[in-house]
């Protein structure tokens, strides 16, 4: 993990592409969680340069500021908010399924 650490803090004096363990290292989040904010979506802006995903620091930093809260209070309040649009998302695909 130093490695990673090293490369990310390295990343703007030299490439501003980090791998997915440097992300993660980076905002604070393992490489798996990730990986499946890469498949369910809320995750950071990712680019995939040829077969690899790489995310750039800036991505990083605009998804982290985006993210920034005052109070544990509206984290809860964006907790249940898409809770609430999960659910109605999947009563979506429930009524057009039968449709």
């Amino acid at each position: 993990m130093d490695d990673d650490a090293v490369r990310a803090a390295n990343a703007k004096k030299g490439s501003p592409f980090l791998t997915t363990d440097q992300a993660a290292f980076y905002v604070g989040l393992s490489g798996r969680t990730l990986e499946k904010m890469r498949t369910a979506g809320g995750g950071p802006r990712f680019r995939k340069h040829g077969r690899y995903v790489r995310y750039h620091i800036d991505d990083l930093d605009t998804w982290s500021s985006v993210h920034g809260k005052n109070s544990t209070s509206e984290a809860d309040e964006d907790s249940d908010i898409d809770r609430r649009n999960g659910a109605h998302a999947g009563h979506d695909r429930r009524h057009h399924a039968h449709g």
